[in-house]
């Protein structure tokens, strides 16, 4: 029997670990950062059934190896109302499908690629500093890595293929049951089944895993997935608890449910996998098991999927008995709907869900002035002083995520996008600012005077509402959406606004001449509205101009 040297094994053991895990998160991050906006518009625009949402859930998951960021994005959308829960179901579902991709990956036998996708993935992150090149190098260094580490895991375990004690050991694996709680417990306590599979991967290279023995080393580690998801989930909105709650009611009743069939999954893998006829022993089932391995983890997910997918109403059901909805709490006077903390390590996605928040502000700022008139009729904004005051809530919240975000590593096209967004939320502000605040103290002075402006003024007041609600809702959709088009109308509004200016300036010149003892105060009030109506276009113009090229605008505000 060989002589072992545990401290040293054991050693070595963490180290290839350590290395792994951090190469696991090194490509992930880097494909995310590469891919993630991509994904999460394909998400946002395939998932109209489960059928389909199972489909773009498996795909956005295998691009960008996560699993939790597929699903914090269908939690975005669900709150968002852009999806039901029964679509989300569908997309969880293929998300598990994904993470085996992860499976795929480390069953290569690629130590001899480790150190050249390191130094190339060195030198892409070394020579450029920013934009895509540099998130596909990491991505390049952290495979280099997961394949270093897999190697020296290897090497460590190398010395037990002789070891009778470990065979023993192993010997006790074949029981489903103790394998199925081996995989769970070791995923629970380093929170990563890819790390459980990529552990049995590597026994599997080295001889010392059978692939029935490592399909059970698999679903354990599937139901440990379930604690890091419960434990993701802890503080989340309720949408979050559920998705966690499909997440782990997939992956316990598909280990459960196939836990009798472990021989029948483990003969489809045999099949569809490589066979090394040529080798014999120990040597063959390094070869063959760590490729086994991994099609029995693809077989048994998309099995799972295709099992569990007629009955995705019934998981949304579940999820919903499981985590009921909870009182809305009064205490906060409004709360941001689509910021989530856990995207702010994917830049480009986080970027999209603070630019999405700036369309619930703006969504609040042209409710507000929608009820200007009617509010202003009745010489009461008191509503719309509080509708500012959520406004207010949200510019804070939108700019602190931001803040978050700007330490990350961002491109120039995302720094350039990050600026933008912090600007537009002072114009959004303004905006509200100048509908409650400087309106309000005015709409006091026309109660407590008793004036009422005559026909001709509410007609002309009225046309400059009708000309202010276009360009400020044309301005915000510009603002919100980069839409160029609606930010041309808002500029093509200004010699409207000029000449309703100039009109009802000479009509309350002319109206100085007139016998009237409120005739100052009223001309004063008057075009005090009127510059505080210009103050409202002049944001939304604002807006328009950070959003139109430079071409575009020579001669445009010249007049």
């Amino acid at each position: 029997m060989t002589e072992l040297a545990p401290l040293t094994m054991t050693i070595e053991l963490l180290g290839g670990l350590a290395l792994f895990l951090y190469g696991m998160e090194k490509m992930t991050d880097g494909l995310k950062a590469a891919a993630g906006k991509q994904m999460n518009t394909l998400l946002a625009k395939l998932t109209g059934n489960p059928v389909l949402g199972s489909v773009t859930g498996a795909i956005v998951t295998a691009v960008i190896q996560s699993s939790s960021v597929t699903t914090v994005l269908v939690v975005g959308f669900v709150s968002a109302g852009l999806m039901t829960l029964v679509q989300s179901v569908g997309v969880i579902f293929g998300a598990n499908v994904g993470t085996t991709m992860t499976a795929q990956i480390v069953a290569f036998n690629t130590t001899a690629l480790a150190f050249p996708l390191i130094a190339i993935g060195f030198l892409m992150t070394s020579v450029w500093k920013q934009g895509v090149a540099r998130h596909y190098g990491a991505m390049f260094m952290g495979l280099g890595l997961i394949f270093y580490g897999m190697a020296a895991m290897g090497a460590a375990m190398s010395p037990l293929r002789t070891h009778a004690g470990f065979a023993e050991l192993l010997q006790s694996l074949q029981n489903p049951f103790l394998g199925m709680l081996a995989g769970a417990v070791f995923t629970a306590l380093v929170q990563s089944s890819s790390a459980t599979i990529g552990l049995a991967v590597v026994m599997a290279t080295q001889g010392l895993l059978s692939l029935p023995a490592g399909i059970a080393i698999l679903f354990g580690a599937k139901i440990g997935t379930g604690i890091t998801a419960v434990l993701a989930a802890i503080g989340k909105p309720q949408d979050a608890k559920r998705a966690a709650a499909v997440h782990v009611l997939f992956n316990v009743l598909g280990a459960l449910i196939w836990l009798p069939f472990i021989p029948q999954i483990a003969a489809v893998a045999e099949m569809v996998s490589p066979v090394a006829a040529h080798l014999e022993g120990v040597e063959r089932l390094a070869e063959e098991v760590p490729r086994q391995i991994a099609n029995a983890a693809t077989i048994w997910a998309t099995a799972n999927t295709v099992m569990f997918l007629p009955f995705a109403a019934l998981f949304a059901k579940l999820a919903t008995k499981i985590i009921p909805d909870r009182p809305v709490e009064a205490r906060a006077i409004i709360r941001p709907k689509y910021l989530d903390k856990e995207l702010i390590r994917v830049p480009s996605i986080a970027l999209e869900r603070a630019r999405m928040e700036l369309g619930h502000m703006g969504e609040l700022t042209e409710a507000m002035l929608a009820r200007l008139k009617s509010a202003f009729a009745a010489r009461d904004l008191s509503d719309l002083s509080q509708q500012h005051d959520q406004v207010v809530v949200l510019r804070e919240a939108v700019l602190a995520y931001l803040q978050h975000v700007g330490r990350s590593e961002l491109s120039d096209a995302e720094a350039e996008e990050h600026a933008r967004l912090v600007a537009a939320t002072g114009d959004i502000e303004n905006m509200s600012a100048a509908i409650s605040r400087e309106l309000v103290p005015l709409a006091r002075t026309l109660q407590e005077a008793a004036i009422t402006p005559s026909p001709e003024t509410t007609e002309l007041l009225e046309r400059l509402f009708q000309t202010i609600q276009e360009s400020a809702h044309a301005g915000l959709r510009a603002l919100v959406e980069g839409d160029e088009r609606a930010a041309q109308t808002v500029v093509a509004n200004r010699n409207a606004m000029l000449e309703l200016s100039s009109e009802l300036h000479r009509q309350q010149a002319a109206r100085l001449a007139q016998d009237d003892p409120n005739r100052l105060l009223k001309h004063r009030v008057q075009l005090e509205i009127l510059d505080k109506l210009r103050r409202i276009y002049n944001v939304a113009e604002h807006m328009a101009i950070s959003v139109l090229p430079r071409g575009v605008l020579v001669g445009e505000l010249s007049v």
